[in-house]
């Protein structure tokens, strides 16, 4: 029987997190973690759950450019219309109306709109088959989920016929794989410890805790003070030892020049990676500073606008790590094509966790990733942060430093009923008084 998708209901989500300093960075000192929440109902019992993350102010945009994209493609139509050729859908999404596509093309306030309106969708086809989205995926063959990619503008570099030929190959192994997820868990790293403004003592304090816990990765943000980064990243060492991995994150405030010659003073506490060390459209830049401070390794794509241009960072040999954003790119359809890009060219997705909602959506995208697209964990790990996850109705579960796949039906972003009630701006109890 068809599901009628019948209203779209958009909230504004916003968490106070700027009061304790959780999330700050050399470029985002005082955010306010949000989400701009859709709900989907439909002619039956069955709703879909979707978000896009925001850090506060301009979350009321991503609303309102929900409401538009709900009125021209999601109300009145069905399920199983939509997910008969989800690619030709999401390519009307984004495309179908000229007026609008004007304000992205493909990125920005509409394309964080579409992510969360696409991203429920999604959820609404997991529940309604009765399995979390990474189950949905991998129990798939390569035709159907090539049908839900859309190839505009990258087939130079991947066509739906190598897309299917890659997910063939790897087909084979993906029951032992998915038990092994099972039983084992995705290997996680924390930012909890690192954020810039925190305290030096709390700092240290988390990351011993972090060790305790059997975290084997851990990242740092850097970039506000080169000498304040180095003292940071004595410290950490001090409490990692130097088996585990460091990673670092300058959350883009560094000129290409700058970065390398930051990065090579920072060479002395071996870190594993430096994330968005400069502008995050500067593709070349981006090269650059890879090509010069090897082997440290680059990391970006959180602020990627879409797989157009993650095409190019793999073309131009960019990075070493591919950190799509589940709400910035327009929703799982468009990161099923990042994904298997980055599998053509070798590169390991690990996707932007932390945020609201992030980390609840990429621990799916990487189960996939490893079972059905890589069949390899080798320098995969997913970002963790542990703030707000309570707020949703199937929280996250970490043991010892890795991700437990999620059970319950869907995208795993559906929040619990008090916490939007509490939160909503402006109105909600915690912003009220």
């Amino acid at each position: 029987m068809a599901t009628t998708i019948t209203k779209v209901n958009v909230r504004d989500i916003r968490f106070p997190t700027s009061r304790s300093l959780d999330g700050s960075d050399a470029m985002n000192a005082t955010s306010d973690y949000s989400a701009t929440y859709v709900t989907l109902e439909t002619d039956s019992p069955l709703t879909g759950h979707g978000l896009t993350f925001t850090i506060g102010r301009g979350n009321d945009l991503c609303v309102e450019a929900v409401k538009s994209l709900a009125k021209l493609f999601v109300i009145g139509r069905t399920l199983e219309d939509i997910t008969a050729n989800f690619g030709a859908y999401w390519h009307e999404v984004v495309a179908g109306d000229c007026q609008l596509r004007w304000v992205g093309p493909e990125k920005g306030v509409i394309h964080l709109a579409t992510a969360a309106v696409i991203n429920a969708i999604w959820d609404l086809w997991a529940k309604k088959e009765g399995k979390p989205v990474w189950k949905l995926l991998a129990d798939m063959t390569p035709e159907e989920i090539v049908r839900c990619v859309d190839f505009t503008f990258l087939t130079d570099v991947l066509t739906p016929q190598e897309a299917i030929a890659l997910l063939r190959r790897v087909a084979p192994g993906k029951a032992a794989r998915e038990k092994e997820m099972l039983e084992q868990g995705f290997p996680g790293y924390t930012t909890a410890a690192g954020w810039l403004g925190y305290s030096e003592e709390k700092m240290r304090r988390l990351a011993r805790a972090a060790v305790a816990d059997g975290w084997t990765h851990l990242k740092q943000k850097v970039g506000a003070d080169i000498e304040q980064d180095m003292r940071r990243a004595r410290i950490l060492r001090e409490e990692l030892g130097w088996d585990r991995k460091l990673m670092m994150d300058a959350n883009q405030t560094w000129d290409v020049d700058q970065a390398v010659a930051n990065m090579r003073k920072l060479a002395e506490f071996d870190p594993w990676w430096i994330e968005e060390p400069t502008s995050p459209d500067d593709i070349l830049g981006h090269a650059e500073i890879r090509r010069r401070i090897h082997p440290i390794g680059v990391a970006t794509g959180e602020h990627a606008h879409n797989r157009v241009m993650f095409k190019q960072f793999f073309q131009a040999g960019s990075l070493d790590f591919c950190q799509l954003d589940p709400a910035r790119l327009g929703g799982l359809n468009e990161v099923l094509a990042v994904v298997l890009m980055a599998a053509k060219f070798g590169i390991p997705v690990c996707p932007h966790g932390g945020g609201v909602g992030l980390c609840q959506y990429s621990q799916n995208i990487v189960l996939f990733d490893y079972i059905a697209v890589s069949a390899s964990l080798d320098k995969r790990v997913l970002e963790y942060v542990d703030h707000l996850h309570e707020n949703f109705v199937e929280p996250i579960v970490i043991k010892r430093g890795r991700y437990m796949p999620p059970k319950l039906p869907g995208y795993s972003v559906t929040m619990k009923e008090d916490s939007l009630d509490r939160f909503e701006y402006p109105n909600g109890k915690e912003w009220s008084n």
